[in-house]
This record gives structure tokens, sequence and C-alpha cells, in this order.
């Protein structure tokens, strides 16, 4: 159900669309030339991105085990955990 908000700003907005010729309400040369500079700089700053992330290595190195002796002494010097602390 339509509003009698909605009905009257309808209306008044008819008048308006009338005197719009489609085929003249286009984007034009300067609309094309916006977008293709917003696509040529996308393109460049994905293809920057993708060089920058090969550069990246997400292989972790696995952590070296300790020897015996310092773990036992690490262990004997760590403070007991209680719960709920």
């Amino acid at each position: 159900m339509v509003g009698v908000n909605q009905t009257h700003a309808l209306n008044q907005l008819a008048p308006l669309a009338a005197e719009l010729d489609d085929n003249k309400v286009t984007p034009g040369l300067l609309g094309f030339v916006v977008f293709a500079v917003i696509a040529l700089g996308l393109w460049a700053l994905m293809k920057n991105m993708n060089k920058q992330m090969k550069k990246i290595d997400f292989e972790e190195q696995p952590e070296e085990p300790k020897p015996p002796a310092q773990r036992t002494a690490a262990a004997a010097t760590a403070e007991p955990k209680t719960p709920g602390a």
C-alpha cells in the first residue's frame, strides 16, 4: 500500500521525468574516461599486490627442541599454575 507522502512525491517528480529524453541522458565521454582510469588503477594495484604477496613466505619454521638439561631446569623454575586464578 502506497502512503500519502510517497504518492505526493511521485506526482511532483513525474513532470521532471517526462522532460528527460532517454536517448540524450548518457554518461558520455567523461564517464567512460573516469571509469577507465579507475579500472586501470585497480588493475595496477592488484598486479602490485600480487607481486608483494609472492614475496611472503607463509611457512613457519618448526620450533627447535631444547636439550633435556635445559628442559628440566626450566620446568623446575616455572611456577605451578593454580586452577581458577
